[in-house]
């Protein structure tokens, strides 16, 4: 889900080991019977490697009279990658795509100089319960693409590479891991990789990215001799290399990072840009409406915040 109105969470539980920087508690916000948790950004942490926002939505289940209904709204300058562990989505944009993404499938949409799209339950799948749970992260974008033409991409879960060895499981949404490349395409180096452990099995955690962060989908996890719950980010020291342990139920996690954007990124609703003019000119294109359509979903849109 992009569109998330809520204000940025405060800076989570100090509790940390020495390998862990900041452990960061999400701010959990209600939106119309739809629960979000936001990591990123926080007040002590903005980003991770190139990643500038992080949602969990849900789990959750959207009643039969209820569905999921993101209307039509435009970002710059950032890519947005959305991937589901439950459910289905109806993602529409400007460019004409329409595409229904479901578990393990990744839709990343690059917005560059500007895009529009929406979110929606599919039309199919109304009027009966419909359980909803995933991911949707921001990609803030290189100084020299942050201009660039919008283009979305879809990736289906079965060319997902996957490592299956003695309780680990791993699939690699972008970037590289153990020895296995994502085809999702990538701008800067990123990491971001769908991780289960069988209980009290044990994986590695290298330093061989610059900035490197783990969110705790499900059960627990030890690090360095201490213990981790659910829905916490924990963001690594540079230079550290990690082992993650599963705790007695097993545990399921998001590792991700990669490169960090050596220029300072401004977030204003769904507009991210290098410049504060760049966006002062999005709030005016979007308040006027200039921005493209989404055709087949023309009739709504989500104003500008005032």
């Amino acid at each position: 889900m992009s569109f998330f109105p809520g204000s940025d969470p405060q800076p989570g539980d100090a509790r940390s080991c020495d390998a862990v920087e900041h452990l960061i508690i999400p701010s959990s916000r209600d939106i119309g019977g739809f629960p979000v948790k936001r990591a990123l950004p926080t007040a002590c942490r903005r980003m991770v490697g190139p990643f500038i926002f992080f949602d969990r939505m849900g789990p959750t289940v959207l009643r039969a009279a209820t569905a999921m209904d993101v209307l039509p709204h435009p970002h710059i300058g950032l890519s947005t990658v959305t991937y589901l562990f439950d459910g289905a989505i109806r993602h529409r944009d400007s460019l004409g795509t329409e595409m229904v993404i479901r578990p393990g499938d990744v839709n990343l949409m690059t917005a560059g100089r500007g895009i529009v799209h929406s979110e929606r339950s599919p039309e199919e799948l109304r009027g009966s319960d419909m359980p909803i749970s995933g991911l949707q992260t921001w990609l803030a974008l290189p100084d020299h693409l942050e201009e660039t033409d919008p283009v979305f991409s879809h990736t289906a879960t079965t060319a997902l590479p996957e490592i299956t060895d003695k309780g680990v499981h791993a699939r690699i949404v972008m970037g590289s891991f153990g020895g296995l490349a994502s085809p999702v395409p990538q701008h800067v180096g990123t990491l971001y990789v769908d991780l289960a452990l069988s209980p009290s099995v044990s994986a590695p955690f290298d330093a061989d990215w610059e900035e490197r962060a783990l969110y705790l989908l499900e059960g627990e996890i030890e690090i360095a001799g201490e213990r981790f719950g659910p829905d916490q980010l924990l963001v690594f020291r540079p230079g550290d290399a990690i082992t993650v342990t599963a705790g007695a139920a097993g545990a399921r996690m998001m590792l991700f990072g990669g490169d960090s954007i050596p220029t300072k990124r401004h977030i204003w609703w769904n507009f991210v840009s290098s410049s504060k003019e760049r966006i002062e000119q999005a709030k005016a294109k979007w308040r006027s409406g200039r921005f493209d359509i989404v055709p087949g979903d023309e009739d709504e849109f989500v104003p500008l915040p005032e």
